[in-house]
């Protein structure tokens, strides 16, 4: 008697919200600035704060503190030089991603280097509370240290997880996902991901079209993917992308930490009692000297 076989459909992701990004004029140092993913909704983002894209020179963030999540930064363009107080320095160019735990407490510097803009896109990813208290590293990660994975019409850039069996180079405490895909016009890719994590892209140039219903997103548009959220992380879904245009995206996904988050300036945590703590224990001078 044979036995019977059984299969599991994959998980078919696709559009559930997008919109573009509006920009601000700021004025020198800090030239212009834009919410990719807008801080207050947390939930939704869950495990992401919040995304910002940065225009700015020498000045704009220097020497500041952190606490409790990890940034992302991801260089667009220009020179970017981190400093922190534990004697860590490099300079990051385009392509270029910096990991940061924060951790327990951060206090570094991100600057322009000479009189040049740096254009960035930063990341804030939350860290559960049982993380908050952790040693704080930072990971540089270069263009040239990046795996590349060509398909038919374009190449995807692993910079954490794992695709096409290449696995990226960051490592965060809290698992994510990051790949810059870039496509010829009409190619078409199918993208990986565990089924289970909630995700989200933003496309940097170029015209493509998304998923089942074929939603188109043009250049500073931002998309929220459809997900199983009581999926099994073993269990991948898919994402169909068609490139009109010579286009290029970013997309991250992470699992859902589900717990509270307060955020207030430089410190995510999950009470306003510890973002009063983390201030306190910045202005006591717990966080060590100022990064230089």
């Amino acid at each position: 008697m044979m036995k019977e076989q059984t299969t599991t459909a994959v998980f078919q992701r696709d559009i559930k919200e997008h919109w573009m990004v509006r920009f601000g004029e700021r004025g020198f140092p800090h030239v212009q600035q834009a919410w990719v993913l807008d801080p207050g909704r947390w939930k939704d983002w869950d495990p992401f704060i919040l995304m910002a894209e940065d225009w700015f020179k020498r000045g704009t963030f220097s020497d500041h503190p952190h606490r409790g999540f990890q940034t992302v930064t991801y260089v667009v363009d220009g020179r970017l030089e981190h400093i922190d107080n534990a004697g860590g320095h490099s300079i990051m160019e385009a392509g270029d991603v910096q990991y940061m735990n924060a951790g327990w407490a951060a206090r570094h510097a991100e600057e322009a280097v000479d009189d040049e803009i740096i254009h960035t896109l930063q990341v804030w990813l939350n860290l559960p509370k049982s993380l908050k208290k952790s040693p704080t590293t930072y990971q540089e990660i270069y263009v040239e240290d990046v795996p590349r994975v060509p398909f038919d019409g374009g190449a995807i850039k692993v910079y954490s997880g794992e695709f096409a069996g290449v696995k990226g180079p960051l490592e965060s405490l809290v698992p994510i996902t990051m790949a810059e895909i870039n496509f010829a016009p009409g190619a078409a890719y199918t993208h990986l991901l565990p089924e289970n994590h909630n995700a989200y892209l933003y496309v940097l140039s170029g015209e493509l079209e998304f998923g089942d219903s074929r939603t188109v997103l043009n250049k500073k548009s931002v998309a929220l993917l459809t997900f199983n959220e009581n999926g099994d992380e073993k269990n991948t879904s898919e994402l169909i992308i068609k490139a009109n245009t010579r286009s290029k995206v970013l997309i991250y996904s992470g699992v859902p930490i589900k717990e509270e988050v307060v955020a207030h300036g430089p410190f995510v945590m999950n009470t306003m009692d510890e973002i009063q703590q983390a201030f306190r224990d910045y202005h006591a001078g717990k966080f060590g000297p100022p990064a230089v």
